[in-house]
């Protein structure tokens, strides 16, 4: 669901939170506290932009709890209208190289580039899987370094960027993590937990490569060779091209402690490439997946 699809078929705040209503509580509202499906519903007489149209008082009389459709989700205390978050869910979903804070904030009338910022990094926690299956058939691994651009007047190695890895299962999805160093240790190690036995591993000639325990066939760049019949690394290094053109084209700078997000954000949107109803599935997402708070979010790692 593109943003026309989405403002045409919701008008108006209500709306919205009568969908994610049904997309929380499918079998009927449950208090968020103690469980209980005997709750009373109340609509405020006047609205707010600070409050929600309408809210949940749990009848159980050791509980009592008040709290609406976006209690304690990804939602939870936003003043942000609910339109303008469905919004920025189907920009963000359908950005095949993503959006930065402030094309949000333009594009949405946004009044503050924080607001916005927030608002983005809360959308991705949604995005990330939080189990993951295991890799199979033919999987091709690639490790790469993200930061800015090699000068050796700064005296500064390329090796001092943070090191991600990732790997693809060709036809299917792909895994992209940040890790600690490209070590033998760290890329055979990873390998191993997010691909099964069976698998067949395409790398180049990296020597840290070497011990993996795995079927494994590697092809030799600096010789300039790309493809020897099947072994290959070029769906790899497609997934590292698009993540490195939205980090130059959208972001143009990301620090290395939220990198894990946009990791998981492109993850997601690639490995949902072929499916429909991403918005629909971001939203129920949302919906379920704990609040973030903004202290939390810019405290010191």
């Amino acid at each position: 669901m593109n943003l026309i699809d989405v403002t045409r078929k919701y008008k108006s705040d209500a709306e919205c939170l009568a969908y994610l209503e049904s997309r929380r509580w499918p079998n009927g509202v449950r208090c968020v506290t103690c469980g209980n499906d005997k709750v009373s519903k109340i609509a405020r007489a006047k609205q707010s932009k600070n409050k929600r149209g309408q809210y949940y008082t749990c009848l159980e009389p050791s509980c009592k709890q008040q709290f609406s459709a976006t209690s304690g989700t990804i939602f939870h205390d936003s003043h942000l209208p609910l339109l303008t978050w469905f919004s920025a869910v189907s920009l963000l979903v359908d950005a095949k190289k993503s959006m930065s804070a402030n094309q949000l904030k333009r594009h949405l009338g946004i009044g503050s580039y924080r607001t916005a910022w927030y608002m983005a990094h809360r959308i991705r926690k949604a995005m990330a899987e939080t189990a993951q299956s295991p890799l199979s058939g033919t999987v091709e691994v690639d490790e790469t370094y993200i930061g800015g651009k090699f000068d050796k007047r700064r005296k500064r190695g390329p090796y001092e960027k943070q090191a991600v890895m990732g790997m693809i299962e060709r036809g299917g999805k792909v895994h992209a993590m940040k890790i600690p160093t490209a070590s033998k240790k760290v890329l055979v190690g990873t390998i191993e937990k997010h691909t099964t036995q069976g698998a067949r591993i395409y790398t180049d000639e990296l020597a840290a490569y070497k011990t993996v325990g795995r079927e494994h066939a590697t092809v030799a760049h600096a010789k300039e060779e790309w493809v020897r019949g099947d072994v290959h690394t070029n769906n790899i290094e497609s997934y590292w091209s698009l993540f490195n053109r939205a980090l130059v084209g959208s972001f143009h700078h990301v620090s290395v402690k939220h990198l894990d997000r946009y990791l998981q954000e492109s993850e997601y949107r690639f490995n949902a490439r072929k499916e429909t109803g991403l918005f629909e599935r971001t939203i129920s997402r949302m919906c379920r997946t704990p609040k973030m708070e903004y202290k939390k979010l810019i405290a010191p790692v």
